[in-house]
């Protein structure tokens, strides 16, 4: 049976992220994680945090497509520094984005209800200190807070 990606499912994701304690939603279509083919929505609000991180991986690179909203995506080099920064979405500089793996990346929601397809190679598997930026504080954290604020300053024209 197909799944209809409509303005219903977007309206519905994003009511659930604008609930939600993290502050942004996923909706898979993969049926189980260990499936080797990972597609989803990721809902986000501007208030929400994606700790920066890499996917070692060769199979794990990731590409995103903005379907709503903005998204701000900033890649770093090994000490943290931003390397680039860009908007991502109709009114960015893109539309969608491939990330290859082992960059370090982050996204950030410019606008509220901000919803992206994600896709890249299952299975899931939680990330390991090597994909963890050593230099970035945790979601959910105190200093989350201040840092997001300064990579989205980056993101200004």
């Amino acid at each position: 049976m197909i799944k209809l990606i409509d303005q219903a499912l977007l309206d519905e994701l994003c009511a659930e992220a604008a609930a939600s304690p993290r502050r942004r939603k996923n909706r898979n279509f993969h049926p189980y994680d260990d499936h080797p083919a990972h597609r989803l929505l990721n809902a986000m609000q501007p208030d929400s945090y994606i700790a920066p991180h890499r996917h070692l991986d060769p199979n794990k690179d990731e590409t995103f497509v903005v379907l709503r909203g903005l998204l701000g995506l900033l890649l770093f080099d090994d000490a943290g520094g931003v390397v680039r920064a860009v908007t991502v979405g109709a009114g960015g500089a893109a539309l969608g984005v491939d990330i290859p793996h082992g960059t370090w990346h982050t996204a950030v929601a410019l606008e509220p209800d901000t919803v992206f397809l994600e896709a890249k190679s299952g299975p899931y598997l939680p990330f390991t200190a090597e994909e963890k930026a050593p230099w970035a504080p945790a979601e959910n954290t105190p200093e989350a807070v201040p840092y997001v604020a300064t990579l989205k300053i980056r993101l200004q024209p």
